[in-house]
């Protein structure tokens, strides 16, 4: 880690910034000072549009995959989600690389323009006559890969503010992030109001609906931000205590910067942080994958149901991530950053422990495949199946409730949409503090070196993690469903036992970040590295001993 001194060990991650602390200014004019700020300013604009470029789809893809290509069913949906993070994963280091050799801007408006014409490949996925469900995963992937850009935007903050400003600033950028988030589905709810016919426009084959009304309207806001990088964006650096820097990013030079020596960063502490994010981020990802498929198939939605009334669940989660991060300073002063992020790793696990079906009672089952197999030439059974048939078509002409394909409809119990509902209010208090939480250490961890590299490892761990995730829930879900049959409890144990290898990476790194470990006797720390070697994952203990190992 950095070389910051004992007193910057001390204080809170999130730092003790206090309104018109400002010892910076007498190392930075006035106009470097408006300038810098500027530019951070334009990248928040940036994240909150990469944010939004992912959310404003996510809760209609499966029902506009369905609508393209009859032969998609769950386990592809699982891939055409995570293929945005495969192409994010793969453009982060790529990226980060570039934005450390060369203005930021070059890969930033590459990146952008990337994002526009993918968003404009998934609005004409309907048009080929077959594999449009290839399309779809086509345009989901070169999207994420233009999401790849949000290392540059992590490093260029990082590198931009000084240790005071740091914390409080990479709480804001989750923050646009977070609220991207929730304008995204409010933006699909909007759109919803289209219907799926829509408008079309037939000299270019455009249809303008409500599955393809919110990319066009994504592909318009990167045609902004390019301009908006173009005009505004400027290149800054500052070392950690404000002081601008000499960079090659910087496209002009200064009298008054100076070279800051680079620094050992602690690679155990990076390595550390990556896991930590990435199973972080594995766990999030299984719940936002998820969500669609199972609303539909438990409370018998409609697609257009679907694409409402989850785009206002999600928009409601974005908001309580918004007042998380808001809170979040106050709340890491009083009980500690160690302690906030094992409370939201215990508040994620409740959110999932509370999401496991129990009771006799069973969803809708869709039998429209039981109808087309009935015996023909049978009166009394044509005459039922007109009778059980008509009621649906004057509700809805498609086919709604848990299909039948999915064994598990017919023996696993609902999940209450007010079980559902408190699972998510639960998972979405714990996700923002973790996630801001590995975000400012990260960024203390590499300190004044330049960070884009790294941060782009960063971004993709959490890329890996939304990789496996989808497809991970994608295949257990279409096989067992939310609980595996005689295995009631294997969702909620596996998510259990992630809880506790969380645990582990915190404890380790929360040590190996300090320097105080630096001082300990090499006795002490080769006992406390076997007690993670020896630990038993399947005991109830192991938390017990982690927050013992960890407590002030």
């Amino acid at each position: 880690m950095a070389n910051l001194g004992v007193d910057s060990e001390q204080e809170p991650l999130l730092g003790d910034r206090t309104p018109g602390s400002r010892e910076w200014d007498i190392i930075e004019t006035e106009e470097h000072y408006k300038s810098r700020w500027r530019s951070i300013r334009i990248l928040y604009l940036t994240m909150f549009l990469s944010s939004v470029g992912f959310s404003i789809v996510i809760m209609s893809i499966w029902p506009y995959l369905q609508k393209i290509d009859q032969t998609a069913d769950a386990s592809f949906l699982g891939w055409v989600i995570a293929s945005y993070s495969l192409g994010q994963m793969v453009a982060s280091p790529i990226f980060g690389l570039w934005s450390n050799y060369r203005p930021r801007k070059e890969p930033l408006i590459v990146s952008i323009f990337i994002s526009v014409a993918a968003n404009c490949l998934y609005a004409y996925v309907h048009v080929p006559a077959s594999h449009n469900k290839y399309y779809m995963l086509a345009a989901r992937g070169l999207v994420g890969f233009g999401a790849g850009n949000v290392a540059v935007i992590r490093s260029y903050i990082a590198g931009a503010t000084s240790l005071q400003e740091r914390t409080s600033s990479m709480a804001n950028t989750s923050a646009c992030q977070a609220l991207g988030f929730i304008l995204g589905p409010v933006f699909q709810t909007c759109f919803a109001l289209i219907g799926e016919k829509g408008v079309t426009w037939d000299v270019i084959k455009l249809q303008i609906n409500m599955y393809t009304a919110p990319v066009l309207l994504g592909a318009f806001l990167g045609i902004l931000n390019i301009i908006l990088i173009l005009t505004i964006l400027r290149e800054h650096r500052v070392d950690d205590s404000g002081r601008q820097c000499k960079n090659i990013n910087f496209e002009e030079a200064s009298t008054d910067e100076v070279q800051v020596p680079q620094e050992n960063i602690d690679q155990v502490a990076v390595v550390a942080t990556n896991i930590l994010f990435f199973v972080i981020l594995f766990i999030f990802a299984l719940f936002e994958t998820i969500v669609t498929p199972l609303t539909m198939d438990m409370y018998a939605w409609t697609r257009e149901q679907a694409v409402l009334y989850d785009g206002i669940i999600l928009a409601a989660l974005g908001v309580e991530a918004v007042i998380i991060f808001m809170g979040i300073k106050l709340l890491s002063k009083k009980i500690g950053e160690r302690a906030l992020l094992l409370g939201g790793l215990i508040i994620i696990w409740v959110g999932f422990f509370v999401l496991l079906p129990w009771g006799n009672q069973f969803p809708k089952i869709q039998w429209e495949d039981l109808h087309n197999n009935s015996i023909p030439n049978t009166t009394f059974g044509e005459i039922i199946i007109t009778l059980w048939k008509s009621p649906r078509e004057d509700h809805s002409e498609e086919p709604t409730g848990c299909p039948v394909e999915q064994a598990w409809c017919l023996y696993t119990p609902m999940i209450h949409l007010a079980q559902f509902l408190i699972s998510a209010v639960l998972i979405g208090i714990g996700y923002p503090s973790c996630n801001v939480m590995s975000y400012t250490l990260y960024s203390k961890i590499l300190g004044p070196n330049p960070q884009g590299v790294y941060m782009g490892w960063l971004t993709a761990s959490g890329s890996a993690a939304r990789i496996l995730g989808p497809v991970f829930i994608s295949q257990v879900y279409t096989a067992w469903g939310p609980r595996s049959f005689k295995r009631s409890r294997t969702i909620g144990c596996f998510f259990l036992k992630e809880v506790k290898n969380i645990s582990i990476v915190v404890c380790g790194l929360t040590m190996r970040s300090l320097r105080s470990i630096r001082r300990m006797g090499s006795t002490k720390v080769s006992r406390m590295w076997s007690f993670f070697c020896l630990l038993d994952y399947s005991s109830p203990s192991t938390i017990t001993g982690f927050l013992f190992l960890i407590a002030p």
